[in-house]
């Protein structure tokens, strides 16, 4: 099977030469371990950090950006190591700022660039390698637009996050083991060159999950709806947003297994409404070769699949992109809402990723960054540190009741609360910056 796999891609590479395509390594092969877990000491590739077990991080080198022309695919295999469940992978790109050696994964802009799922995978048994392709050609105008490249460094990020303690009991071999996955990424690109410079990128929201349950995950509590308010310094031209959502929660009544209506609007005008879920599943049977799965013993008729499942383990998840037109200067408003998610006992999410891209009318606009701050250490017992992406202007302590019981007035992106005071229970940080307010919520315990 390894021979068949290696004559497959090599047949590919071929084929894309053929056609003036180029493939260019970024990630090979790197290991996955527990999720859970603490950091492994285990080496790296000298380009690649490691910067959680379920997560990597590389720099895109000038050289690497020179290849690239005006279009791109995500290729993607993992193989499975001693994680035999379905689980949830991303690659996503990070904004950092021109020259730095690393970067704060809380304050840093993000996009999601690609999401898949996992099959139900014995490493024992072949094919226990799975593919999976993402066309993400509009990715190529924010690689190559000089303005973009002056302010900002792009580093690439392979997710996947997976335990093995089922493994550990279910899997010959896997015994004691903590290591979950293999992920190899590859950029296949033309040699075509020719691509716009006038590139506006505006990150929105990155896999921040959406509930009707927990504070901050949507409007309220109680309801399923997030609203994004932007604005935009100037007119932006040929203006689309790109979505990812996946509904989860493998509880009893869990969200995975109920396919929603979702709405999107922006500025109170509905542009997209959807249902998340394949016709079928049955593609995917092949690499779900592990057999308490869910796929079952035979194929399953394609309306069963549609009753339960709004995701295939093995397939990708789609990018849903909304062709907006013209967008106008100033304050717009976009908000999606799946009001018949149900999530069950609490349990349960849907992780939203979301970013506006368009064409620049005024040369070098600013991307537009909106506040974020990371608090720590959260659950805390005596004091919390805030680390924003720009200088604080005011930092507020509250308590549930929404009372204000601490105001600090800031200089800098840093700033300490001291809880040594404060009964143990929630709070909530409120920080305002120029770039706007927001809102998190911290424990003292």
């Amino acid at each position: 099977m390894k021979n068949f796999y290696f004559f497959i891609l090599s047949f590919f590479t071929l084929c894309n030469a053929a056609i003036g395509q180029t493939t260019i390594p970024i990630y090979d092969s790197v290991l996955f371990y527990d999720g859970y877990a603490g950091l492994v000491n285990e080496p790296t590739a000298p380009d690649v950090v490691r910067l959680r077990n379920d997560l990597f991080t590389k720099k895109i080198t000038p050289e690497v950006l020179a290849q690239i022309g005006s279009t791109l695919n995500l290729s993607i295999s993992i193989s499975a190591a001693c994680d035999n469940y379905d689980r949830i992978g991303n690659i996503n790109l990070a904004l950092v700022p021109k020259g730095a050696t690393s970067y704060d994964l809380a304050t840093t802009q993000r996009i999601e660039l690609g999401r898949f799922i996992t099959p139900f995978m014995n490493k024992n048994v072949a094919p226990n390698v799975v593919p999976y392709s993402f066309t993400v050609n509009n990715v190529t105008k924010i690689l190559k637009d000089s303005y973009l490249n002056s302010i900002y460094d792009f580093w690439i990020e392979f997710e996947l996050f997976g335990v093995p303690y089922a493994a550990n009991t279910q899997i010959a071999g896997c015994s004691g083991r903590n290591d979950v996955f293999f992920g190899t990424l590859n950029f296949v690109t033309n040699t075509d060159a020719t691509v716009p410079n006038n590139t506006y990128i505006l990150p929105l929201n990155f896999k921040k999950d959406l509930n009707n349950y927990a504070e901050g995950a949507s409007d309220a509590v109680g309801t399923t709806v997030r609203t994004i308010t932007f604005d935009l310094p100037s007119q932006i031209n040929n203006a689309k947003f790109y979505l990812i959502t996946s509904n989860h929660g493998a509880n009893a009544g869990g969200e995975e297994y109920n396919r929603r209506w979702h709405y999107i609007t922006l500025d109170d005008v509905q542009i997209l409404t959807y249902k998340p879920g394949e016709n079928t599943c049955e593609p995917y049977r092949v690499y779900n070769t592990q057999a308490n799965g869910i796929y079952g013993a035979s194929p399953r008729p394609a309306a069963q699949w549609q009753s339960f499942s709004n995701w295939c383990p093995g397939a990708i998840i789609p990018i849903r992109q909304m062709a907006l037109g013209n967008l106008a200067a100033g304050s717009h408003v976009f908000t999606i809402a799946v009001p018949d998610a149900v999530f069950a006992d609490g349990q349960g999410y849907i992780p939203v990723s979301l970013y506006l891209q368009g064409e620049n009318t005024v040369l070098n606009v600013p991307v537009f960054i909106p506040l974020d701050f990371e608090c720590y250490p959260n659950p805390t017992k005596d004091f919390i540190s805030v680390n924003a992406n720009s200088t604080i202007e005011t930092i507020q302590l509250c308590d549930a009741q929404g009372r204000v019981l601490v105001t600090q007035r800031g200089t800098s992106p840093q700033a300490t609360i001291s809880m040594a005071n404060y009964a143990n229970g929630v709070y909530f940080l409120k920080v305002v910056s120029e770039k706007g307010e927001r809102t998190k919520k911290i424990v003292k315990e």
